[in-house]
């Protein structure tokens, strides 16, 4: 009876030792994971991305307090223009046209691309913009062309929102069937182009301009109003693909006297991680918090309605970890 007893206990001090063993193992596996994550995460990204992300890496640090995130925004073009001329360090880079990635950073730059939410076009104004009580959807081309009214819009080389208002115009004169309409609104006000689209809120706030164009995402993080755009020239949908692509705009290549021509297409914002990145770990744990349904959550939130999952031309090339975001 004793001995029988004296192996019970035996076993019971085998099994809570054995429970506790596993047990502290997963706690370093757990802190190991996270001091995995550490160090500088360097990350460029559109101007219309600030503020989503902002509130993402305010939430990503929550789970990774060690990664230590740096952003700088700008044009897309210009983000992409500080990695291949200027040789600066980057980890993550956000464009808000996934095509900036794909003819820009691929694949010198980068493998892949996921396209992961989309925009659309809008006219933003303030209280004390003239004609803001008559200006609408169908006649705001003529509240801009008044000769009392100015208007901003970004640079085309520099920005995406900067070509996509081009086309904007391009697509309006068409669909309004107004013959010379986007050499008018496109020769106007040159001095309120700006680098990108968030440089022009400034503008706007101190009344040097009455009229923006800029995403809607935009105006809806920083309470401005705006008029709601025709489907047919927002660049919103997928459905009028073709239509948008009866239009396109040149802007500087990689090279001077070098030009690329982009076609009208609905808006797609795109990310990838550089192949040389510094801190490639946390670059995709990132990426990987981003794209999941809490980060989709905090986009959608401010005005960029995920795609995800999307397709990709380049999905055999995306880490494995992060093809449950993409399809082929």
């Amino acid at each position: 009876m004793i001995r029988r007893e004296l192996r019970n206990f035996g076993l019971l001090l085998a099994l809570i030792f054995l429970f506790f063993s596993c047990h502290n193992t997963e706690n370093k596996n757990n802190s190991s994971q996270i001091r995995e994550y550490d160090g500088e995460l360097i990350i460029f990204h559109a101007g219309s991305l600030s503020v989503p992300f902002k509130q993402i890496a305010r939430e990503f640090n929550k789970i990774y307090p060690n990664v230590e995130i740096k952003s700088e925004s700008a044009g897309s073009v210009r983000c992409a223009r500080k990695i291949i001329d200027l040789k600066k360090d980057c980890d993550v880079f956000a464009s808000a046209d996934y095509s900036v990635i794909e003819k820009m950073m691929i694949p010198n730059y980068s493998d892949w691309n996921i396209n992961f939410v989309s925009n659309e076009m809008v006219i933003a104004f303030n209280e004390k913009s003239r004609f803001k009580n008559e200006i609408n959807e169908n006649n705001w081309y003529n509240i801009l062309l008044k000769k009392e009214v100015s208007f901003g819009r970004s640079d085309p080389n520099s920005d995406p929102c900067g070509y996509r208002s081009v086309l904007t115009s391009k697509l309006a004169e068409k669909f309004y069937e107004k013959p010379g309409l986007s050499e008018k609104l496109l020769s106007k006000n040159h001095r309120f182009i700006r680098p990108k689209e968030v440089d022009l809120l400034g503008l706007l706030q101190v009344n040097a301009i009455d009229y923006i164009f800029i995403y809607r995402s935009v105006a809806k993080q920083h309470n401005l109003n705006y008029i709601i755009l025709p489907d047919s020239i927002n660049l919103r949908t997928k459905k009028l693909k073709d239509f948008y692509s009866s239009v396109t705009v040149k802007i500087n290549g990689k090279k001077p006297g070098v030009f690329i021509t982009l076609k009208g297409e609905p808006m797609v914002y795109g990310i990838t991680i550089l192949k040389n990145a510094p801190n490639k770990n946390a670059a995709f744990a990132f990426v990987d918090f981003l794209l999941s349904e809490k980060g989709m959550k905090i986009m959608k939130e401010n005005g960029q309605p995920s795609l995800i999952p999307s397709k990709s031309s380049t999905y055999k090339n995306i880490p494995l970890g992060l093809k449950k975001y993409a399809e082929q």
